[in-house]
């Protein structure tokens, strides 16, 4: 390795160190204050490094590719790792209270380890440009998943890990035979020498992607990646997990595992399948699972009982509005708007969405140590027992609604409109649909915390970790909401994928 590729692979480097230094510390000293003190002040380290590679404080900005053209070190990536950081930031502090309690006081320094080893390797997956580095990356990403899924050891906890674990497995073999067919079809596995050889390989008349290896090709690496992203017909696991994994775990995986996933998707499709007739082709294949995905979610959480159930299916939903963006390709823009409008409102949907499924998870997190009920009945007059906690899931669930002044509807907005931009007007259309079935439950959740009777009435409030941790991820989808220039600024500056940008 040379010193580039030290420089470029640097926040990496800094996170896979800081969990040996957690796990070392824990050992030592097996004080979990402590630990959790190292753990969040060296998240400070690799925050600093990213930021370097994009100012350029030491040395040149965007430091390049690294490892033999293997992980590159682009804004687009970046983005997506100061992204992650946030979000591990966010739910560490969350868990504080959950990692003190006394089932889990002696794994304390392993559930910590392990989330920083997951996102080592998701911000080694949004870097990555060849699809070998790309497989390698996912699994690094996944593996300690299964362990913190599993890690306070109940019935549900290790279901929800083994379903985890297995479908995973699949999931990465669905992939793997869509990467072979790429390698035998075109001869390479890097992003863009892939794109090259396609514009030179002969094509057949009236198929997509001008050919049927191509075309089976791309469809199992979407349906690889589906599972991470949650879309259908891959989501089955999403509402098991979700139940049985911690919640912390769960927050974490409803936002860093699906950020990462569509970071991965996006890069491979402008990167490899970049020319405008490809785009459109896959353009399609995308706006259906959006479509599909965001009807299923929104009506089979009609029928949930569980509140992280009905955020499972919650999410799903969710994936298909980023998808909307995603199938939003600048090939189909019609008019003079931005031809990045569709990529940038999807990076945009899944920044806000981190804030606001983070606010409503970090709510119930404090709600459900408090009561140790996790159905939504439990939340029964919950504006009467703790005002804050209620008025910060209150505000998510509206966000997640897309009600303004929230970042949840300025996502909706900026997605929908982008799709319409992109000729795409039937799949606006199926949004704003979805939207509105999408209010009958999360309606219904919140008048049960606002207006109806406690089941008991001592009233409660949330420990100080867990009420900063909700506070500034609520702030953020207010601040974002009313103000979205700021991250939509930052969005386009990040969008170095798409050709033409």
């Amino acid at each position: 390795m040379t010193v580039n590729d030290f420089w470029v692979l640097s926040p990496e480097i800094a996170m896979a160190l800081l969990a040996l230094v957690v796990i070392t510390a824990d050992l030592i000293t097996r004080n979990v204050v402590k630990v959790l003190f190292i753990t969040l002040v060296g998240l400070t380290v690799p925050l600093v490094l990213a930021l370097n590679l994009w100012y350029g404080w030491f040395g040149d900005p965007v430091a390049g590719s690294a490892l033999f053209g293997t992980v590159e070190a682009d804004r687009f990536s970046l983005f997506f790792k100061f992204l992650l950081i946030t979000v591990s930031a966010g739910t560490i502090l969350a868990s504080v209270k959950y990692i003190a309690a006394d089932r889990m006081k002696n794994y304390g320094g392993e559930f910590l380890s392990l989330l920083l080893l997951s996102v080592t390797g998701m911000m080694l997956l949004v870097s990555a440009t060849e699809l070998i580095t790309i497989y390698v990356a996912l699994e690094l990403s996944a593996l300690p998943i299964v362990a913190l899924a599993a890690i306070h050891r109940t019935k549900q906890g290790i279901e929800a890990g083994t379903k985890f674990f297995v479908l995973s497995a699949i999931s990465s073999a669905i992939l793997l035979y869509g990467f072979a067919y790429i390698y035998g079809y075109v001869g390479s596995t890097n992003l863009e020498m892939i794109m090259e050889r396609l514009a030179v390989i002969p094509t057949e008349a009236g198929v997509p992607f001008g050919s049927y290896a191509v075309l089976l090709a791309v469809i199992l690496v979407v349906a690889g990646f589906g599972f991470k992203m949650a879309v259908v017909p891959w989501q089955m696991w999403v509402p098991d997990v979700y139940q049985g994994a911690p919640t912390p775990v769960a927050a974490f995986l409803s936002v860093a595992s699906k950020a990462s996933a569509f970071a991965v998707i996006m890069r491979i499709m402008y990167s490899a399948f970049g020319d405008p007739s490809m785009m459109q082709d896959w353009s399609g294949l995308f706006a259906i699972l959006a479509a599909i995905s965001m009807t299923v979610g929104n009506v089979l959480a009609l029928a949930q009982s569980n509140m992280k159930r009905l955020l499972g299916y919650s999410t799903i939903a969710q994936a298909g509005y980023i998808l909307v963006g995603v199938a939003s390709v600048p090939a189909n823009q019609v008019g003079s708007a931005f031809s990045g409008a569709g990529p940038q409102g999807a990076m945009y949907y899944l920044a806000g969405y981190a804030f606001t499924n983070l606010a409503v998870f970090f709510a119930v997190i404090a709600i459900t140590m408090r009561t140790g009920d996790d159905s939504i009945d439990g939340l029964k007059g919950m504006l009467k027992r703790s005002p804050l906690l209620a008025s910060l899931l209150v505000f998510g669930i509206l966000s997640l609604l897309g009600m303004p002044p929230t970042v949840g509807f300025m996502a909706k907005v900026v997605v929908f409109g982008s799709a319409l931009n992109a000729n795409l007007a039937w799949l606006a259309v199926i949004g704003v649909v979805n939207t509105v079935i999408a209010a009958y439950y999360y309606l219904r959740v919140i008048r049960m915390i606002v207006f109806d009777d406690p089941v008991e009435t001592s009233t409660f409030s949330g420990d100080k970790p867990i009420l900063v941790a909700a506070g500034v991820a609520a702030i953020g989808t207010g601040i974002f909401g009313l103000a979205p220039f700021l991250l939509l600024e930052f969005a386009e500056s990040a969008l170095t994928i798409v050709p033409g940008l």
